[in-house]
């Protein structure tokens, strides 16, 4: 009897590594003991190591997916200071980390603002909260982005990365206005925009409003083209507040003797 059962065992680990089903061939051993101590049903025992594997698989998969989104570090949505952005909606950033009402409709969040309102936290923030709620984020500044298009470009592979960015739901592109005036620059950010258009949802944050965006496009048709892409199916927040970083200054030359006009937690909000 123990040799059928040691037989029986290592051909149940060969079929669940066949199957690929590693965590239940990690644990249906304990789930077995305390079945057979507890007298669980058949379907009981089934149900529970089924649930583990997929428990472990989600686990497995928001790893893969926070490795390659490239989050800034630290950045949630628990250490945002909401209060210190009082036009920013909880509410409304909580129902957005949802996804479904507008990442299926390949709609855009827009994040305006001056350099250290918070823009990037918010953004970073915002993607973690997706991909826990299992949708694929990239993160990036768009400058960086906009390098690696036009080198693409040059190899004539650029309809090929812009295929690849396609596996991303939402891509953040930080600091748009940071994009030099160059045609070949703004070009390909030009047809990023127009190859996700209407397809797959972009989070931008940008210092200037859209009237300075003359700045970053050289082409008035182009900016006006830009535009339109991104507003047509667009939320978009204006986080026009004091910078975080010169208030923090402000308040550590104040001193503590002093009390702080404003409390926000050290590094808490950084854009």
């Amino acid at each position: 009897m123990k040799t059928n059962t040691t037989v029986d065992t290592a051909k149940l680990s060969l079929l669940l590594n066949e199957l690929r089903l590693p965590a239940i061939k990690l644990m249906w051993p304990q789930f077995a003991e305390q079945a057979d101590k507890e007298g669980w049903p058949a379907a009981r025992f089934l149900a529970a190591i089924t649930e583990h594997e997929l428990a472990e698989r989600d686990r497995r998969r928001i790893e893969r997916h926070l490795a390659e989104a490239r989050l800034l570090p630290g950045k949630t949505l628990d250490t945002f200071a909401f209060e210190a952005v009082p036009m920013i909606s909880k509410a409304q950033v909580m129902a957005i980390t949802a996804g479904d009402s507008w990442l299926e409709k390949g709609a855009n969040l827009l994040l305006f603002g001056p350099p250290g309102g918070g823009k990037s936290h918010l953004a970073s923030a915002i993607g973690l909260a997706l991909i826990e709620n299992g949708w694929r984020v990239l993160f990036t500044r768009t400058t960086d982005l906009v390098q690696k298009l036009q080198t693409a470009r040059r190899d004539l592979a650029l309809e090929s990365a812009l295929a690849k960015l396609d596996k991303f739901h939402l891509l953040i592109l930080d600091d748009l206005a940071y994009v030099t005036k160059d045609q070949a620059e703004t070009s390909v950010l030009f047809e990023l925009i127009s190859a996700r258009y209407e397809r797959r949802s972009m989070l931008i944050t940008a210092n200037q409003p859209f009237g300075e965006w003359g700045k970053v496009f050289p082409d008035p048709a182009m900016t006006l083209a830009a535009v339109d892409r991104l507003v047509h199916h667009a939320t978009i927040f204006e986080m026009n507040v004091e910078s975080y970083r010169r208030r923090e200054a402000m308040e550590r030359k104040r001193g503590p003797g002093r009390p702080a006009s404003y409390a926000t937690p050290a590094n808490s909000v950084a854009d």
